[in-house]
């Protein structure tokens, strides 16, 4: 999916569809994909109902340029950070987790979108259920990757499998958004994030703690 920077009917129709799929960010995240209907999104992006149907003739539709969007702007994120490399750069992974950790604290809407669609997808008939065993496999095995990489020089503290630390890593990050959305002023999700990281990869922490002395 382009927004499109240029001028002209693009440009206007690209910027129109960015603001429906915001307000389809925020309503999805409110009531979940179920309980959103598409003239509540038309009415939250100021257009008609039938204009919404033009651009996006099922919610399905919406849906899935809703998390398109969301990787969009991860791939953006870690495109800016110069990319990871799980084998070249495990360390770099590492620190990426935690520049993500930090930078999703600036989005909480599509946190909330995340916490609410992933929930409602575990469900095979839910139509984003697809895109989150392909997201979560994908995910794993980067980390996994890592975390082998990690191992073969011998700077993880760990005797569990890369592929358990890889799921317990997904499982932790999952679980300190969604505390973090109940209470954002006790919990920092970086720094709890951080401090697990520390404890297999002790070289990491040792880096980190250089950086802030």
């Amino acid at each position: 999916m382009s927004t499109g920077t240029g001028r002209g009917p693009y440009a206007k129709t690209a910027a129109t569809k960015l603001r429906i799929i915001e307000s389809c960010i925020e309503a999805f995240a409110e009531t979940g994909f179920y309980g959103t209907t598409m003239k509540d999104i038309a009415r939250r992006a100021g257009i008609s109902y039938t204009g919404l149907l033009h651009h996006f003739p099922k919610k399905e539709d919406l849906l899935l340029a809703v998390l398109e969007l969301r990787a969009q702007r991860d791939e953006a994120f870690l495109a800016r950070t110069g990319g990871l490399n799980a084998a070249s750069d495990p360390l770099g992974v590492l620190r990426g987790m935690l520049d993500i950790a930090r930078d999703n604290a600036l989005r909480p809407g599509l946190l909330e979108l995340h916490a609410v669609v992933s929930g409602e997808a575990t469900s095979s008939e839910h139509p984003a259920h697809g895109h989150y065993v392909v997201h979560y496999r994908n995910i794993r095995e980067f980390y996994a990757a890592a975390y082998s990489a990690l191992r073969e020089r011998g700077l993880l503290e760990s005797n569990a499998s890369p592929q358990v630390l890889a799921a317990m890593t997904v499982s932790l990050i999952n679980g300190l958004q969604a505390q973090w959305l109940f209470d954002r002023d006790s919990v920092d999700m970086q720094e709890g994030l951080r401090a697990f990281l520390a404890e297999i990869v002790p070289s990491l922490g040792s880096s980190l703690e250089r950086e802030h002395t």
